[in-house]
């Protein structure tokens, strides 16, 4: 019973949070909660300095990140580098079999001592022992599968490292969010990936990245209208026909 009247307030509350998306454009997701920003305002420590000398400040040769000929790819806790997502994949797979089984036995006495005409007298009209056995059998199957899948793909997002794991791999994410009319555009990706994955131009492809989570949808009033209501869910769920 309880059940039942909690079921009726839940529908209301749900209903009355999208009643106030009605009118107004859907709200961008914080960006001070997120993980990016927790990685960019917590500063990895403080880089070693192998040489004293005042003289390598000023040289363009040193190994140093500020100089001219310095290494810039992401590699600290904060820095950020460029996902590349270029997803091109197709599929397609056509399984066809078939089968087919005949047979026929026949059995007939027409001849043993006589006895097979004495038998044919008592049999109805019509009834003989030269076919005293017959059979006949048959089966066949046959099965048609196909599998057809396309999916394309082209996006780049800025992703931050929010970790270095002990071993040295870096644990990225990165999240993008485009607002077009009452629509909101969201890519996120993360996953695990190796510094010397990372190009020159500070750049990594999406198939360098291992566990990888990658993420392109929406949300807004066209994301809402192609979802089937709650009410619809949970009856695809409980009703059993």
């Amino acid at each position: 019973m309880r059940l039942y009247l909690m079921l009726p307030a839940l529908l209301v509350l749900t209903a009355c949070s999208d009643l106030k998306e009605v009118g107004r454009l859907p709200e961008f997701t914080p960006i001070e909660s997120s993980a990016e920003t927790a990685a960019m305002r917590n500063p990895s420590l403080p880089e070693q300095v192998a040489s004293r000398n005042p003289s390598d400040a000023a040289s363009l040769w040193n190994a140093s990140r500020q100089s001219l000929l310095g290494d810039r790819r992401a590699i600290e806790r904060g820095d950020i580098l460029t996902v590349v997502i270029e997803i091109d994949d197709s599929a397609e797979m056509s399984n066809t079999s078939s089968r087919g089984r005949s047979g026929s036995e026949n059995m007939g006495i027409s001849s043993l001592f006589g006895i097979p005409e004495r038998i044919n007298e008592a049999l109805p009209a019509g009834a003989s022992m030269d076919s005293a056995v017959s059979t006949n059998s048959s089966s066949s199957s046959s099965g048609n599968g196909s599998v057809k899948r396309n999916e394309k793909l082209q996006l780049m997002v800025a992703a931050t490292i929010v970790d270095v794991l002990p071993n040295g791999v870096l644990h990225i994410q990165g999240s993008q969010e485009v607002r077009v009319n009452y629509e909101i555009r969201e890519l996120l990706v993360e996953g695990y990936v190796r510094p010397e994955d990372i190009s020159r131009q500070n750049e990594i492809t999406y198939d360098k990245i291992a566990s990888a989570r990658i993420s392109y949808g929406g949300r807004g009033q066209i994301t809402q209208v192609q979802q089937p209501r709650y009410g619809q869910q949970v009856a695809d769920i409980v009703l059993p026909f």
